[in-house]
């Protein structure tokens, strides 16, 4: 996964975790970023592979990169630039 020069990138383990956490601790930790912050989180739940990608599509948010590396997905997730990025469309 490419790392962006000078850009912090927070992180969240979600291993262990499963469906559908993984995706409601990353939509947590994204609200307390400003927009355009990097993501970056692992999961080992099946489920997040396909969840993950969707929650970043419904909400606003950039998915940049999805690996797998061992047992965990990790995504590399730049936050929405609304505020309200969480909220689905109606």
């Amino acid at each position: 996964m490419a790392r962006q020069t000078g850009t912090k990138i927070e992180q969240l383990d979600a291993e262990g975790l499963i469906c559908p956490l993984p995706v409601l601790r990353a939509r947590k930790r994204l609200l307390a970023l400003a927009p355009g912050a990097l993501l970056e989180v692992r999961a080992t739940d099946p489920a997040a592979r396909d969840d993950m990608p969707a929650f970043c599509t419904q909400t606003g948010h950039e998915l940049l990169a999805l690996r797998q590396d061992g047992a965990a997905w990790v995504f590399l997730i730049r936050r929405g630039p609304r505020r309200d990025a969480d909220q689905t469309p109606e």
